[in-house]
């Protein structure tokens, strides 16, 4: 199977899933999309109101947000992979918990495996978390290391990782979009000394 197959079928397996309440809730799981060939992998937290209702990621305020980010780099949502740590949406939009993240992210590790990216960036605090303890990585809060590079050989490749603040810090701290651009430009800068 090509890695087109073997992701639908990891979707269908998501579409199917019922391993924790969330699935009564939801109106549809949201899988995550993208370049199977991407080498940046973004990680969110988990669906919001809208991403629930159209089954896909960022598509809301947050998302036209990430989408500025990208264009600031002159990226597109076609070059990249996004996906989220869950894959439905906590009722309310509350936080994940942890048995629900643990339950869940089996979904994202499978995805990591197939997209196989070079940079990998978590996006708010329970993302990055998780990223950080996958990958032994010491994690203490999102402030103190949002747009660092964190380097980690893996088996296959020297694997980056960028953390960020989550996109969606700007929709109520208009602020913080500064902070987010001066984050993505960091990722810029990484992707364009490996390519010289």
């Amino acid at each position: 199977m090509d890695k087109s197959d073997i992701f639908d079928q990891l979707s269908d397996e998501i579409h199917q899933c019922k391993q924790c309440d969330l699935f009564k809730t939801r109106t549809n799981p949201v899988v995550g999309e993208g370049s199977l060939d991407a080498d940046l992998f973004f990680i969110g937290e988990a669906p919001g109101f809208n991403e629930d209702k159209r089954g896909r990621p960022f598509v809301g305020r947050a998302g036209a947000i990430l989408d500025e980010l990208l264009q600031s780099i002159d990226l597109k949502r076609s070059d990249i992979f996004i996906a989220n740590i869950l894959k439905c949406r906590p009722p309310n939009n509350r936080n994940p918990t942890k048995t629900e993240i643990n339950l869940c992210t089996h979904f994202l590790e499978r995805q990591l495996e197939i997209v196989n990216p070079k940079i990998i960036i978590p996006m708010g605090s329970f993302s990055s978390a998780y990223i950080f303890s996958k990958y032994d990585l010491p994690f203490s809060k999102i402030s103190e290391v949002h747009g660092k590079l964190f380097t980690k050989n893996t088996l296959y490749s020297n694997l980056r990782i960028i953390p960020m603040y989550h996109p969606a810090v700007a929709t109520y701290n208009p602020n913080k979009i500064s902070v987010l651009l001066e984050d993505i430009n960091k990722v810029k800068q990484y992707i364009i000394s490996k390519s010289v």
